[in-house]
């Protein structure tokens, strides 16, 4: 199911802003104005033109920032300034850019903000326009820049809903027929690029299409999906050859991988599908029904951002002190180059993000709305340190929400990204372009927080922590990832990946207080678990955590040392067990103590649980609701397993959980876990918090039926 579709209702949500109330504007307390109808030559200092129109606001946010420059020209600015800017549209063709000489001073920052009540935009959309009527129930327009070769655009938004590349097929996938070259040497194929550049394909599922050159072909793989121009296709052979290699040899995964493909003119057939046609530069789009092709709003987008915060790390220069309140970010593009790798975990390969930040130190986005985008939309990257992210409204997002980090660490401490908050914003309905995008993804990069957020409806992890493998020094330690309300993930597309997903070494990293639940991965594939430490997770607290329906598992290590898993609920998992482990290693890999987990006739422990020393279990309340006594590895007995030393204190018993089939994990005051000391844990200040407008957002989502296994 191409999720793209059935998840439009969430795209189009955006954060209410209470109707436009008469100010006066000499009541309105800035520096400068900016608002439609402006002019970048007046002085900015009048909300509105004078009656000679000889000054009055300023046009753009670029001439906002120049007013403030010659204001800072003119002296030492020693109190805060404040710009203020009206409702309306501003354009932009190329991103905005704050440099070094743009910041403000910690007693004097310099704050970019809504006028009180309004919500201006500032889009790197262009309005398409001069729509006709075509053949059968197509539309089309012409873009002069298109036939001119000056521009290709391949996103589209009609009354603020993201269209679908003309695709084939159009709810369904294709599978591969196999490798173009034998795997039976996985180490070797792995090294060989030729496994990466085409695979066999079954019947007549790929044709010499018209504009072949302009055609993506999109394959699944385990935990991304690589995007691939076609080099060339062999009907007699069934063959077809990428001028883009993947990450991994194609059919690595076998069966399990599927492909699909986009921008095809034959595929413009379904409602909210269009196709650009490179040479004539005829945008043809099929209406969904009850759009008005006369009366509708359509966008494409031109740069894959709209707002840099850009110092200079390696000089030591940074953007600082700089604030956005309450604008809105929307409508950027991505790029597709001939060739190259376009394919990766949790999308990290993408070098920019809607709203970018390089070297900007205690700079702000609150109350900001960041919408429409090509990858993601907030990246703090390299020297980026003690900035903010608060009360913001990330969706509808071709990739991820926010990066923190790099996926390597600068050797100078002044040029690592660090002490960066994400707090209390709303970020769901991503991975529209790069399926592998994160809600939250921090690489190299420490004492983040991450704190009161809402993450939802994404094909891959909700928050992701780490970017080393194995035991390498580390380079993420001391995150905070507390107090979320994680759910709604996978969505059947991707396998391994967890409501929060930890790589490498992280000493002091804690994931607390977190409500996760509806994690499904692919079907047939692996992976969808609540909390998941993956190769190498090291000195990870996970505590008072709620952790409910997920495909394969609660928890679950694949190889790690000295993590603590405390006071949590673990419930309604399926697959193969409700708390996993995989890998056997000479050391103590986790404490799991003091947990409640609750399950319906399905594995209690799956995968690896050898090395009786590497492990420790304890003070656990387990109970199978279908009355079932659990089995623990090796076919063991609750007795049998204890007198080998494991969960000694633990006892199979009804945990006495308020209605536990409606999901209310609370404790009766009567519950036997209560006497092994486990402490009552309070999700009613988890998720988002503040006035009730905001809390109430994510309730408007409007989705499909999230099936889990046991439900179909």
């Amino acid at each position: 199911m191409d999720l793209r579709q059935t998840l439009f209702s969430v795209a189009v949500i955006s954060l209410a802003v209470s109707p436009a109330t008469s100010i006066a504007a000499d009541r309105v307390e800035a520096d400068f104005f900016v608002a439609p109808g402006g002019n970048d030559a007046w002085s900015g200092r009048l909300a509105a033109p004078n009656a000679d129109r000889s000054d009055g606001p300023l046009a753009t946010l670029s001439g906002a920032r120049a007013a403030v420059r010659r204001l800072k020209a003119d002296g030492p600015v020693n109190k805060p300034v404040r710009v203020s800017i009206r409702q309306g549209t501003y354009r932009v063709n190329e991103p905005v850019v704050f440099t070094a000489e743009d910041s403000g001073g910690k007693d004097a920052p310099i704050t970019y903000a809504a006028y009180p009540n309004e919500k201006p935009v500032i889009s790197g959309g262009v309005p398409i326009t001069g729509w006709k009527k075509a053949d059968g129930p197509l539309w089309t327009a012409v873009v002069p820049e298109v036939k001119a070769g000056s521009w290709y655009f391949r996103q589209l938004f009609v009354n603020g809903r993201r269209c679908i590349p003309a695709r084939i097929p159009n709810d369904d996938v294709f599978k591969p027929a196999g490798p173009l070259n034998p795997l039976t040497d996985r180490n070797a194929a792995r090294r060989d690029p030729s496994t990466r550049l085409g695979f066999f394909y079954q019947g007549d599922d790929l044709k010499p299409w018209s504009q072949l050159d302009d055609v993506i072909l999109v394959a699944y793989h385990a935990w991304t999906t690589s995007r691939h121009h076609i080099e060339e296709l062999e009907p007699e052979r069934r063959a077809v050859h990428f001028s883009n290699r993947s990450s991994w040899p194609m059919y690595w995964w076998g069966d399990k991988e599927r492909y699909y493909v986009e921008c095809v003119r034959e595929g413009l057939d379904a409602p909210g599908e269009f196709y650009l046609d490179r040479q004539t530069g005829v945008l043809s789009y099929h209406p969904r029904p009850g759009e008005d092709m006369t009366a509708v709003e359509a966008v494409a987008p031109r740069p894959e951002d709209v707002l840099r915060l850009e110092g200079n790390p390696e000089q030591h220069q940074w953007v600082e002190h700089l604030h956005f309140e309450g604008l809105s970010f929307q409508h950027t593009d991505w790029v597709m180059p001939r060739t190259g790798t376009v394919d990766g975990q949790a999308a990290a390969f993408l070098g920019t993000a809607t709203v970018f930040a390089r070297g900007a130190r205690n700079c702000a986005l609150e109350r900001c709305e960041i919408a429409r985008t090509g990858g993601y939309a907030v990246w703090f990257e390299r020297g980026c340190q003690g900035n903010r992210l608060r009360q913001c409204h990330l969706h509808d997002l071709g990739a991820g929400g926010v990066r923190l980090g790099e996926t390597s660490l600068p050797q100078d401490e002044q040029q690592q990204a660090e002490r960066n908050d994400v707090l209390n914003c709303f970020i769901h309905n991503g991975g529209n372009v790069f399926h592998a995008g994160i809600g939250v993804w921090i690489g190299r990069s420490s004492h983040n927080k991450v704190l009161h957020n809402e993450i939802c409806d994404f094909f891959y992890s909700g928050v992701s922590v780490g970017w080393s493998w194995g035991y390498a020094p580390s380079t993420a330690h001391h995150n905070l990832i507390e107090y979320n309300h994680i759910h709604h993930l996978g969505w059947r597309q991707l396998s391994d990946m967890g409501g929060i997903y930890c790589l490498g070494l992280s000493p002091g990293t804690r994931l607390c207080h977190n409500v996760i639940h509806d994690v499904m991965s692919y079907p047939t594939g692996y992976g969808g678990w609540g909390l998941y430490t993956d190769e190498g997770s090291t000195g990870i607290l996970m505590e008072n955590n709620v952790v409910y329906r997920t495909k394969d598992g609660g928890f679950h290590q694949h190889y790690g040392r000295e993590n603590t898993v405390r006071n949590n609920v673990f419930a309604f998992s399926c697959g193969r067990g409700q708390v996993v482990r995989t890998r056997q290693e000479p050391h103590l890999s986790f404490s799991f103590e003091g947990n409640i987990v609750y399950y319906r006739e399905l594995p209690l422990l799956g995968g690896n649980w050898g090395g009786d020393e590497t492990f420790k279990l304890d003070r656990n309340v387990y109970f199978d609701a279908a009355g079932t006594p659990p089995e623990f590895p090796g076919g063991l007995s609750l007795e049998q397993w204890q007198a080998k030393g494991h969960d000694v204190d633990s006892i199979v018993a009804d945990p006495q959980l308020v209605d536990p089939d409606r999901y209310d994990f609370r404790l009766k005051p009567d519950s036997p876990a209560l006497k092994l000391g486990f402490q009552p844990i309070d999700t009613s200040t988890v998720g988002l918090t503040g006035p009730a407008e905001w809390v109430a957002l994510p309730k408007q989502v409007k989705r499909p039926k999230f099936v889990m296994p046991w439900e179909e």
